[in-house]
Order: C-alpha cells, then structure tokens, then sequence
C-alpha cells in the first residue's frame, strides 16, 4: 500500500511524461497487480498516457528466476543506457570504509558516526549537482 502510494504520487508529478522506467527490487511481482489496486483505490491515480516499464537492478536480479531475467534486465529495455538500478545499495561501500570502527561503539555513537557518513555523501552530491550544473551552461555559453 505504502509503495502504490508512494508511486502514485511520483508519477502524478509526470503529466507530460509518456514512459516511465519503475526499477524496484520485485518489480516481476509488484507490477502484475498493480493498475487493479490503483483502479480499486480512490486515493490512488495514474496519469493514462503514462506506460509504466518495469525493471530490476543488477545486484536484486540475480536472486530471481530465470526468466526475469530477459523481461526486467535494464539491458534490454530500450532508452535505459547502462544503468544498474541500484541507489541505496551504491551508498554502501563508503559506510564500509568506517564500518569495522563502529563496531565497539555504543548505539548513539555509532548512528551519529554513520549519519554524518551520510551526510558528507549527500553534501558532496549537492556540490557535485552544482559543479556540474554550472560547468554544463558554462561549456553552452561558450559552444
């Protein structure tokens, strides 16, 4: 309920929009009824041009089944370019690196240690965005 929800309102977002890639972990199971649980909620909306592309990421697709395989691979699936589909999972190496530290700390040291992991990660995509944002018009202008 929560992800149709969730799903729901992202794509609501998308009027102009006429295919969407949804990559999401068991995106074999969760797209087979998805359209009846929109329709049976009141809450929920579509917008009806919208084509909705199911996929998995690389690192969940080897723990399915064969056959999702060639239906959900991002290889396949025409205008999704090299991507793996992961986000969170791409998050993890960075903790890695101080992980083995945190392991003799208390409980609120440790979240304080790996919230502020997370939050450098995030301020340095921030400034990544805006380096190349600015780079981008900058190399428009001059082209």
């Amino acid at each position: 309920m929560n992800m149709d929800y969730a799903l729901c309102q992202a794509l609501g977002q998308m009027e102009d929009v006429q295919e969407c890639i949804l990559c999401y972990d068991v995106a074999c199971q969760f797209i087979v009824n998805f359209q009846s649980r929109v329709d049976a909620n009141p809450h929920l909306n579509v917008p009806d041009q919208l084509k909705i592309i199911p996929a998995i990421g690389v690192f969940h697709l080897g723990a399915h089944i064969k056959e999702c395989f060639p239906k959900y691979s991002l290889n396949f699936i025409k205008g999704a370019g090299q991507l793996d589909g992961e986000i969170i999972e791409t998050l993890w190496w960075p903790i890695d690196k101080v992980a083995g530290i945190t392991r003799a700390m208390t409980k609120a040291h440790r979240r304080e240690v790996l919230d502020d992991m997370m939050y450098d990660s995030n301020w340095k995509k921030w400034v990544g965005m805006g380096n190349y944002i600015f780079n981008f018009t900058l190399f428009s202008i001059y082209s």
